[in-house]
């Protein structure tokens, strides 16, 4: 009877609590890479 509770813990978190998945929208762009910055190198003093 001790494990009733953990046994139903375990069932409730196998269910989608936020319900049937959505597809995404069609204007998302395709997956890919896309790499895009900016990159500094320097020196600072303090005289």
């Amino acid at each position: 009877m001790k494990y009733l509770p953990l046994i139903a813990l375990l069932a409730l978190t196998a269910c989608g609590v936020d319900g049937p998945p959505i597809r995404p929208a069609a204007d998302t762009p395709p997956p890919g890479v896309t790499v895009s910055g900016d990159a500094r190198i320097g020196v600072v003093t303090t005289l």
